[in-house]
């Protein structure tokens, strides 16, 4: 799945995941005086960034772009060198870059948004209260600036989509090309077939949904983070705790790793259900196929038998559903008035405006939701990982190691019904 397209996935992950880190603290802490050594210095303390599509042309966004680019030809320089015969570096190295990039600047999008809604919505509350001094064109200039950011975001939208589409099936391709060359040591694996047309299409397919909404929860993160610590200085006491400094960035870790948590133990049993439904479907369906063109297969009571076998494995699953629904259903409702339950002190006392109120619920809710990605995509990454289940016998085929326990079964019951030669090593 991963050696296919990437170069030693290993190594290239971890030596990935070390560099995005050295990357995000070097630019945290002497990243700005860089930026000012080379002309793009950060705004100053206490000035606002501007509204619209200027936001992305600041200095320190500028200097940003610069300094990604020459993380990333560092990065990808040594990679090429390293795996200079792999096949598909440009796309596993440059493009993979490219969706972190692109990731980035969707998050960017967001922050742009974020600064509009402060002054817009505080003029939008003077109006309302008839404090005076609001007009309509300023009211109607904010919203050309909102459009613009709108029109960066749907350009954005359109790129990240066609790229993406293209950079996901290359990955098929190089699966599909991988397990093909493969074909004489898989052929015999039950839904042989199936793995490497269907199996491939949908790992690749849910992985294009997974993949780029975790990168751009941790850019989220990364970028929304430090704001939200920040705008923490703006909340007076909590209910019940009282007083806690830069409370909403504590809160917002906490309750989104809880909730984490809570789902990955109430789902622990989901992904192991998954992959079983797959196989047992896979082996009435083959049954059927069987007893297309033979005669003595897919009788009643062997169909009876695969169909129960399908049956069992459905309420096991409807029954696990159903208390992991339970844990999900719940903890988003609370988490739905979780934010304005802790604020309601805060607005009594009058200490934020309406503009910085949305301000601060976006981007606490912007953390919570990039640390809640378990949370919000348990269910397909149970189906991923069921897949996952399902492809790593073809790389248990290939090594020449044991095939997992529910395979071997199978082939044992082929191999009885004289379909598969008994003494076949796989």
């Amino acid at each position: 799945m991963f050696q296919s397209f990437f170069p030693r996935p290993q190594l290239f992950f971890t030596s990935a995941a070390i560099w995005m880190l050295l990357c995000i603290i070097v630019w945290y802490t002497v990243g700005p005086q860089l930026g000012a050594a080379v002309g793009l210095p950060p705004l100053a303390p206490g000035e606002t960034p501007p509204v619209g599509l200027a936001y992305f042309f600041t200095p320190d966004n500028l200097w940003f772009y610069l300094y990604f680019t020459i993380f990333v030809l560092i990065f990808g320089g040594i990679w090429k060198i390293i795996a200079r015969d792999h096949p598909w570096t440009n796309w596993s190295i440059w493009g993979s870059a490219f969706i972190v990039f692109i990731a980035y600047f969707a998050v960017q999008v967001s922050v742009a948004i974020n600064n509009w809604r402060g002054p817009f919505f505080d003029l939008f509350q003077q109006a309302l209260s008839k404090q005076g001094g609001v007009t309509a064109g300023q009211l109607y200039a904010l919203q050309l600036n909102f459009l613009e950011i709108g029109m960066v975001g749907v350009v954005l939208n359109v790129i990240t989509a066609f790229f993406t589409n293209h950079y996901v099936f290359r990955w098929r391709t190089a699966m599909n090309d991988y397990y093909m060359s493969m074909w004489p040591k898989l052929r015999h694996i039950e839904g042989a077939s199936q793995r490497v047309q269907e199996d491939t299409m949908r790992f690749a397919n849910i992985l294009e949904g997974l993949g780029v909404t975790l990168i751009n929860s941790v850019m989220t993160l990364v970028v929304f983070l430090p704001l939200l610590f920040r705008m923490s200085e703006q909340v007076g006491d909590l209910p019940v705790i009282g007083a806690v400094p830069h409370a909403l960035f504590w809160l917002a870790i906490i309750w989104s790793l809880f909730g984490t948590v809570l789902l990955a133990v109430a789902g622990i049993k989901l992904p192991g259900l998954q992959f079983r439904n797959q196989r047992v479907e896979a082996a009435y369906r083959k049954e059927l196929v069987y007893g297309e063109d033979h005669a003595d297969r897919a009788q009643p009571v062997t169909v009876r038998e695969l169909f129960v076998n399908v049956r069992r494995n459905y309420f096991r699953m409807y029954w696990h559903y159903c208390y992991f629904n339970i844990a999900r259903y719940t903890y988003g409702q609370i988490d739905a008035i979780f934010l304005n339950f802790i604020l309601i002190p805060t607005i009594v006392a009058g200490r934020i405006t309406m503009g910085a109120w949305q301000q601060i619920a976006t981007a606490f809710g912007e953390v919570s939701n990039s640390f809640q990605y378990l949370v919000n995509y348990w269910s397909t990454i149970i189906e991923l990982l069921s897949i996952h289940k399902r492809l790593k016998a073809f790389e248990a085929a290939i090594d020449d190691q044991p095939l997992p326990a529910i395979d071997q079964h199978y082939l044992e019951r082929e191999a009885e019904a004289g379909e598969i030669a008994a003494d076949r090593p796989y």
